[in-house]
Order: C-alpha cells, then sequence, then structure tokens
C-alpha cells in the first residue's frame, strides 16, 4: 500500500509543472497583434516574423526602458517554422527569415539579459498552418529546452476539443521533464470557453503558469471591452484560480498601436493591472509614440499589476455607466487591513468627463482604518474615512486609476 502510494504522488507531481515561475503577472512583448503573419521579407523587409526584428526588439527593450519595468520576456508568436520537420523530426526555424537558427537568436536575446519565449501548438498545424506539435511534444519539448527557451505559448489550433486537457497536461510533464525552467502559457480555455465548454481551471493551475480564457485581442476598444465584459461576467468563476504561478490571461497589451486613444491606452493598461493579468506588449518598439511609451512604462500601474498578493481583481458595482473595479494590494495597515488598487473604467461616450462620488464603504473597503488616497495618473491624494465621499472625474471611454493605502501602513 505504501509504495501504490509514493507512485501517486509521484505521478501526481511529474503532471503537474511546479516549476516555480510566474509568482507575479509575466511582463514581455510577443510579436502576434501587431505584426501577424508577416512573412514577405520582400514586401516588408522592417516588419516580417524574421531574426532582424526580433534582434531589433530585444535592442529596443534592453537600451529603452522596458527590461528595466520588468518586461523581460521576447516571445515569437506563429509563422517562425519551416513548413516540415526536419529529418530527425524536430522543429526548423524558416531558413531563410532565420538563417542564423533559433538557438542563436536565443543567445542573442539573453546576451541583452532578456528571456526568450516561443510559440507552438498542440494540434496537428499551428493556426497560420505551420508544423503543429500533435505526435511529437516529447522531442519538441526538448528541442526548446536545448534552444535555451524561457518561455512556451502552446496554441490550439487544429485539434480535437476533447483532447485538448490530457494533450496539455502531457506537454507540461516533457517540460518539467527537461529540466530547464519554462514558462507555459497554455490555451485551451480559449477554445472550450467560446463553444460553451467550461474548462477544468484546477487542471489548469495545476498545469499551466497562464492561460489565455477567451477570444484573440484585436486592435479596437470595442475588443477590449468585450473581453472587460467576460471577464466581469465570469469573475466568480475564475478569479480564484489566478495567483502566484498560475494567471488569468486577457491577451496582449495593443497600447501604442492604430486602434486605441491615449485615454483607451491608460484604461487598458489600468485594468490589466487590475486583472493581475500578464503585461504581454505587441507593439512597434521602433515607432511607438512617447506618450504610449510612457504608458507601458508607468511604473506605479506596473506595481500594482506585479503586486505579491496576486489578487486578481474584480467588478464590484456600475454606476452610471461608470464600472468601478478594486483589487486588494500590499501594503497592510498596522491591523491588518489591506490597500487597495480602485479603477473607474467610463463606458459613457457624452462627451466630457462624468463626475462621481463614492466612499469606500461602498465598494466593500470597510476596514476601520482611515485611507490616504491617491490617484495613480493624476498625481494627487487626500485623505478619507470610509464613510467620507471621494470625487472623481472620468473622461469618455477613459479611467481613473486610485490606491487607497491605510494610513499606518508602512511604505
Amino acid at each position: 500500500m505504501f509504495g501504490l502510494l509514493l507512485i501517486v504522488v509521484f505521478c501526481s507531481r511529474a503532471l503537474a509543472l511546479d516549476n516555480g515561475l510566474a509568482r507575479t503577472p509575466p511582463m514581455g512583448w510577443m510579436h502576434w497583434q501587431r505584426f501577424r503573419c508577416l512573412v514577405d521579407c520582400d514586401a516588408y523587409p522592417d516588419e516580417c516574423i524574421s531574426e532582424k526584428l526580433f534582434k531589433t526588439m530585444a535592442d529596443k527593450m534592453a537600451s529603452e526602458g522596458y527590461l528595466a519595468a520588468g518586461y523581460e520576456y521576447l516571445i515569437i508568436d506563429d509563422c517562425w517554422m519551416a513548413k516540415n520537420r526536419d529529418a530527425q523530426g524536430r522543429l526548423q526555424p524558416n531558413a531563410t527569415r532565420f538563417p542564423s537558427g533559433i538557438k542563436a537568436l536565443s543567445d542573442y536575446v539573453h546576451s541583452k539579459g532578456l528571456k526568450f519565449g516561443i510559440y507552438s501548438d498542440y494540434g496537428t498545424k499551428t493556426c497560420a498552418g505551420y508544423p503543429g506539435s500533435h505526435g511529437h511534444l516529447e522531442t519538441d519539448a526538448q528541442t526548446f529546452a536545448e534552444w535555451g527557451v524561457d518561455y512556451l505559448k502552446l496554441d490550439g489550433c487544429y485539434a480535437d476539443l476533447d483532447d485538448l486537457e490530457p494533450g496539455y497536461i502531457q506537454m507540461g510533464k516533457f517540460l518539467n521533464q527537461t529540466g530547464r525552467p519554462i514558462v507555459y502559457s497554455c490555451s485551451w480555455p480559449a477554445y472550450q470557453e467560446p463553444k460553451g465548454v467550461k474548462p477544468n481551471y484546477t487542471a489548469l493551475r495545476e498545469t499551466c503558469n497562464l492561460w489565455r480564457n477567451w477570444d484573440d485581442i484585436d486592435d479596437t476598444w470595442s475588443n477590449v471591452t468585450s473581453i472587460l465584459k467576460w471577464f466581469s461576467t465570469n469573475q466568480d468563476r475564475i478569479a480564484e484560480f489566478s495567483g502566484p504561478g498560475h494567471w488569468n490571461d486577457p491577451d496582449m497589451l495593443i497600447i501604442g498601436n492604430f486602434g486605441l486613444s491615449y485615454e483607451q491606452s491608460k484604461a487598458q493598461m489600468a485594468l490589466w493591472a487590475i486583472l493581475a493579468a500578464p503585461l504581454i506588449m505587441s507593439v512597434d518598439l521602433r515607432t511607438i509614440e512617447p506618450k504610449f511609451r510612457d504608458v507601458l512604462l508607468h511604473q506605479e500601474v506596473i506595481k500594482i499589476n506585479q503586486d505579491a498578493l496576486g489578487i486578481q481583481g474584480r467588478l464590484i458595482t456600475t454606476i452610471n455607466k461608470i464600472d468601478i473595479w478594486t483589487k486588494p494590494i500590499l501594503p497592510k495597515g498596522d491591523k491588518g487591513a489591506l490597500s487597495y488598487a480602485i479603477g473607474f473604467l467610463s463606458n459613457r461616450v457624452d462627451g466630457y468627463p462624468y463626475r462621481l462620488n463614492v466612499t469606500l464603504a461602498q465598494l466593500g473597503i470597510n476596514q476601520s482604518e482611515n485611507y490616504k488616497i491617491q490617484d495613480v495618473f493624476d498625481p494627487m491624494s487626500v485623505e478619507v474615512t470610509q464613510s467620507e465621499k471621494i470625487f472623481v472625474r472620468v473622461k469618455p471611454t477613459g479611467v481613473v486609476l486610485l490606491t487607497a493605502t491605510p494610513i499606518s501602513a508602512k511604505q
């Protein structure tokens, strides 16, 4: 009986990706939203999916403050592969666009102080039609480890819906067996949830460091708000599974591209921080305007996102088309009262900053301590009790982000 117990415990651990990674939401850069599957380097020499693009982005991340701010992963998405595996059945890069090979690119990224991420797909093909990992999981895990991969995004196109969960768990086992610490980003909920299948979030938490829950983000404000709507509607079902080492993922930051205004960009950054979401940029770092760069590098917002408690924030109430979200954060007060991030997200389009007043008690912050309220984007501070009103003015489709810190907290 004792021997059987040991076997069961060993198998359970072998199937769980207990890698000690992603204790706070991963931060980095990924090519997909901005560069998609541009593979014509004659027509798009500076934008095509190539080692040149990724080396350039690595240079920008290291030299322009992104790495210093916490964005440590440079991640390749789809379309890096050759159309066929090599003679040994291993994945290989497109030889024209990646003439030096993936190991050399990984070494270059590491030389900049960054970590290197790559993409594959559990199905028979990637979403763009390149070779999938189905039937090659162990080989691909070992290949990625040999290439010095630090982060794997495993997609779920061209896969049997019923096969996703066991397949992703199996890949997690093979990643474990390589002995290399690799952040594991899963996608199986993003294929189950839209079809009405409720994923096994317990298995996700035990297998993956992060997982995409819903549809791909696109470069529009309406898409950002639709994702937020899904997260708020399902928060009671999914929030408990998010925390240090395992995160719900609403998809990439699209700040600095074409679809979001400056105010909407601040809003996405603030709400992704409150959700404890991975902060994965997808923007051309060579051409991003300074004001959008400053949003991505805003240290106080990043601090909320990277809070060590790792609690996913929630939508508390909506007042006059203003959604109010809260997230418990550190530091604590003398009596154990937590601090909070509070986000006021406007769904209004009536052309002026709408005035709203609330008390902390209305937001479920009922500690006995008084709080210091600070505006993150527009520095100001005031001290309040639970019953005193806080006044904010929220711009149309914009955000006000506050922190509420117990007066007795040690900063």
